[in-house]
């Protein structure tokens, strides 16, 4: 059954395609939307169009930017000894919010996951390779999701990164601040045991 006119059906339909946006919830944007002054849809619709059209990959890192190259990679302030290996630019974000990491990235738009056709040639492997080249690098950090095709992807890429000298290191993964050991699984338990220090 139609939610309402076809206008709204379309927007709803559109909006229903978003990640994390389930039928309901694209309803209830579409009504939103319909309803505020024109000039107010007219500021989304050229927002989201501008977005699209005008941010585009870094050249160096990969990361979306406006201008070449993005502001991380030409800030001078940056380390270019330390590059954090992420999947996607969402994980730049969630880690320039913890404000300590002053090195610099490289997103690889995805990880190694056979299942889904996609392998090593796939995603940005040989740019991150090209960047080590010239000896600046001296520290590879693999922040790749700790499930399995973020495992494989890190592992993967620790493989051939080892023979030319750069030091691999792969973010710890264990029991989060303010979490109960009772409600946490046994494969983040096994991270946290494995990944333990002295103190």
């Amino acid at each position: 059954m139609k939610a309402g006119p076809e206008p709204i059906e379309i927007l709803v339909n559109q909006l229903s395609k978003l990640p994390g946006i389930g039928r309901k919830s694209a309803q209830r944007l579409a009504y939103h939307i319909v309803s505020l002054p024109e000039e107010q849809v007219r500021e989304l619709a050229v927002a989201v169009y501008n977005g699209k059209k005008n941010v585009h990959f870094c050249p160096v890192c990969g990361n979306y930017t406006v201008k070449d190259p993005c502001a991380l990679c030409s800030d001078a302030t940056r380390d270019p000894s330390m590059i954090c290996v992420v999947r996607d630019p969402r994980d730049v974000a969630a880690m320039e919010r913890m404000r300590d990491y002053t090195g610099v990235y490289h997103v690889l738009h995805g990880v190694i996951s056979p299942m889904d056709g996609i392998g090593p040639d796939q995603i940005r492997i040989r740019e991150l390779l090209e960047r080590l080249a010239d000896g600046t690098v001296r520290e590879v950090v693999l922040a790749t999701n700790p499930d399995i095709e973020g495992e494989a992807t890190a592992s993967y890429i620790a493989r051939l990164i080892k023979p030319l000298s750069v030091r691999v290191t792969r973010i710890a993964h264990g029991v989060p601040v303010g979490g109960s050991l009772e409600y946490t699984d046994e494969v983040t338990l096994l991270k946290a045991f494995e990944g333990r220090r002295e103190i």
